[in-house]
């Protein structure tokens, strides 16, 4: 790469900030232009990569127009509301956008399309490679075991996070729907409680757990008489996911507009 990529991180000082900051400053094709947080942050005009034990000049800001003038791309883990701001100003200034954030609305979904219209944009409810060759995984035993199998997915996070089922989870979900021809939004079962009857072999079913410092856990379960197959994935650092993200942005070098996944980005489509 003739110039490193100038990356704007957006959430610095939270775990995926740290993340993503780490990422950075190991990779001699990345370099960091810009670091944002919410109003109110107490790291706010302090060095971004202070608590990494290095000066980068670059100061903590809740500018989003001060920390994208000039810059390639801006990385997103936050949450949907910020994200859409973060999105408004990217196609303000011209500026890619890699988004990780989860937990969006059918309707800001919409936003996100339309955005890639004017910018390009990686959108993936998680950037982990494994996570994306999981995805693949799916689609290949869901058109295999197409009938005697009941499929459910079960995942497991960190008691931090604040929406259920995860991205991931659904991601799978509709692959897994998908690949079966059918639409997850009319087969999803996302509780059972009570006296709920036999269960419905069209239907797809999620469990949720919440607790303690999980950093991500995903398995999906075809149930079958007689055997089973489980496809699972386990993060134990988000690096992981870091790691992708950044993949992820190199992956935009060149690309004006258009609205990618980590399928696109790894060459698994």
């Amino acid at each position: 790469m003739a110039n490193p990529l100038k990356v704007v991180i957006a959430g610095c000082s939270g775990r995926m900030g740290h993340a993503l900051l780490e990422c950075v400053f190991a990779d001699t094709d990345l370099v960091l232009h810009g670091a944002l947080d919410r109003s109110g942050n107490p790291q706010l005009g302090r060095d971004a990569g202070e608590q990494q034990g290095k000066i980068t000049g670059v100061k903590v800001t809740d500018s989003i127009d001060e920390a994208l003038i000039n810059a390639d791309i801006l990385v997103d883990f936050t949450r949907p509301e910020a994200s859409l701001m973060y999105l408004a100003a990217c196609q303000k200034h011209n500026v890619k956008m890699i988004i990780g954030t989860t937990g969006f609305s059918a309707e800001q979904k919409l936003l996100i399309e339309a955005a890639s219209k004017n910018i390009a944009i990686v959108f993936a409810p998680n950037t982990s490679v494994g996570v994306s060759l999981l995805i693949n995984l799916v689609q290949s035993a869901a058109k295999v075991l197409n009938e005697g199998f009941d499929i459910e997915i079960i995942e497991a996070h960190h008691r931090f996070k604040v929406d259920a089922p995860s991205g991931t989870a659904l991601r799978l979900g509709e692959a897994a729907a998908s690949a079966l021809g059918r639409n997850l939004e009319e087969c999803a079962v996302y509780g059972r409680e009570g006296v709920t009857g036999e269960r419905d072999p069209s239907t797809i079913g999620f469990a949720t757990v919440r607790g303690g410092d999980v950093v991500g856990d995903h398995t999906v379960l075809f149930a079958g008489l007689g055997e089973r197959v489980e496809l699972t994935h386990k993060a134990s650092s988000r690096a992981t996911f870091a790691s992708g993200a950044l993949r992820a942005a190199k992956f935009l070098i060149g690309k004006q507009t258009g609205l990618f996944d980590m399928q696109d980005v790894l060459g698994l489509r």
